[in-house]
């Protein structure tokens, strides 16, 4: 080898060699999360137009806190009614998601999505959960929440009220609760969690587990006087520093593009000068938000009382027996071991036993069991009886309702099958008002009675209001 070659050969060794010693130095940088999506409060609804129950609480928190907020709708909102035009379905679906995005842009909320969800009309919370896809669209809410990091979510209450009868209402207040509780769950969903193992990976999305601090709940009651609510309260009346008119004022002009929904009555508030809109939202009974506007706590995981303010303490750790769940709320049916036994079955079980499973133990949850249901449709008293498996079992069953009304299916004798839990329901007619006596129609109960050998093993009371209107059961 020439001199001059061997020389070559040590320079280009040594090029090579500060190369890579460059290569190793170089600081590559690792993406965090995208902090454009980051939030602090995150709403979770059933329909374009639910966000309007938040809408002056959240004016607060963007204008005056400088909280970011984004919304989810759990539907399109396709089987509601279109009062302003021809379409329905799929294409009023299309025209709400418009009103919808346009509403919080209002507000300055950009970040919106929808879930899967099949707008359903029916009071029945299990029947939303079955058309919306409960299990696919929990996922995606969950990847949500992994995704913009709220420190709080809102949603509506699930539990069942006369005023408060929408399934899909009570459905989102289900899926945010679970995905409340599975977001920070690192074996839930674990694909969302998965690191990219490759450039072009479509399945594993690279979140990381996120835990939520507080969990808080509205409600569309009118009767404010039916339950203690135990949270928050914030006046819709208190006027903005920054925006220099009342919050109620900024929630009212947000609500302008829901004209698919309440067409006459934004036309009229449109035409209205400052006095006499002023006038309509100071009318208790015309009003579109309660005075003063009050959450309910569902969760936490840090200190405080209830009545503390949203935001209060979130910065703190996470109490770990926050979390505990799965346990008995006090007075839960569910302590009776002695069989058989009777519960009201349906929602009512189900919700029962949610509050349980998600240790909602303070949540408001009606003294008697109640529904609103159209003059002259059949109300359903739905039985769930818990027995012994090994053998069946005969029952009889009476049931005892106001005068008009009859019982068309259900009560007699039943023979039960060898099995822990058995279901079925009393199908009671109600009568037919008009005019005065459906305007003064009162609460009436339903007792359905049910026993055993001889024996009564329980009784059910179902309180039910009478009205023009109403979902179906």
């Amino acid at each position: 080898m020439t001199r001059m070659r061997f020389i070559l050969l040590l320079s280009l060794a040594a090029l090579f060699a500060s190369f890579a010693c460059t290569r190793a130095q170089t600081l590559v940088v690792i993406h965090g999360a995208d902090e454009r999506y980051k939030v602090d409060i995150l709403v979770v609804v059933a329909h374009p137009d639910d966000e309007a129950g938040f809408t002056p609480y959240l004016a607060r928190a963007i204008y005056d806190q400088h909280r970011r907020v984004a919304v989810v709708f759990g539907t399109h909102g396709g089987s509601g009614g279109n009062s302003i035009g021809r379409e329905h379905g799929a294409a009023l679906a299309n025209i709400r998601e418009i009103e919808a995005r346009q509403a919080c842009a209002k507000l300055g909320i950009t970040n919106v999505w929808f879930l899967d969800g099949k707008d359903t009309a029916s009071q029945d919370v299990l029947n939303s959960l079955a058309s919306w896809g409960h299990g696919e669209n929990l996922e995606k809410l969950v990847g949500l929440i992994r995704l913009t990091r709220p420190e709080v979510l809102m949603t509506n209450l699930p539990s069942v009220f006369i005023g408060e009868n929408h399934g899909d209402h009570q459905a989102a207040g289900v899926l945010t609760t679970e995905a409340f509780d599975l977001a920070g769950n690192p074996v839930a969903f674990p694909a969302q969690l998965a690191g990219d193992m490759r450039r072009n990976e479509m399945f594993l999305e690279n979140l990381q587990p996120w835990r939520a601090k507080k969990l808080y709940y509205s409600d569309d009651t009118p009767d404010t006087e039916k339950f203690p609510i135990t949270g928050p309260s914030y006046s819709v009346k208190e006027v903005s520093p920054s925006q220099k008119k009342p919050y109620w004022r900024i929630a009212l002009e947000a609500a302008m593009p829901h004209l698919t929904q309440f067409p006459e009555e934004i036309q009229r508030v449109s035409k209205m000068n400052d006095a006499e809109i002023e006038k309509l939202m100071s009318d208790p009974h015309s009003a579109w938000w309660p005075e003063p506007f009050t959450f309910i706590l569902g969760k936490s995981v840090v200190s405080g009382k209830p009545t503390d303010d949203v935001f209060a303490h979130v910065d703190e750790a996470p109490i770990d027996s926050a979390t505990t769940a799965h346990q008995l709320c006090e007075g839960s049916p569910a302590k009776n071991t002695a069989l058989p036994r009777i519960e009201l079955g349906g929602a009512w079980l189900y919700f029962r036993e949610f509050r349980d499973a998600h240790g909602l133990c303070t949540i408001p949850v009606a003294q008697v069991p109640e529904i609103g249901i159209k003059t002259g449709s059949t109300v359903s008293v739905p039985v769930t009886v818990f027995h012994d498996p090994a053998k069946s079992l005969e029952l009889t069953v009476g049931a005892k309702v106001p005068d008009g009304w009859k019982v068309k299916s259900g009560a007699g004798k039943l023979s039960l099958p060898a099995e822990g839990i058995t279901n079925f329901r009393v199908d009671i007619d109600a009568p037919t008002l008009t005019g005065e006596e459906l305007k003064n129609a009162k609460l009436q109960d339903i007792t359905v009675a049910v026993q055993a050998d001889g024996k009564t093993i329980g009784e059910l009371t179902l309180r039910v209001k009478l009205g023009a209107t109403g979902l179906p059961q």
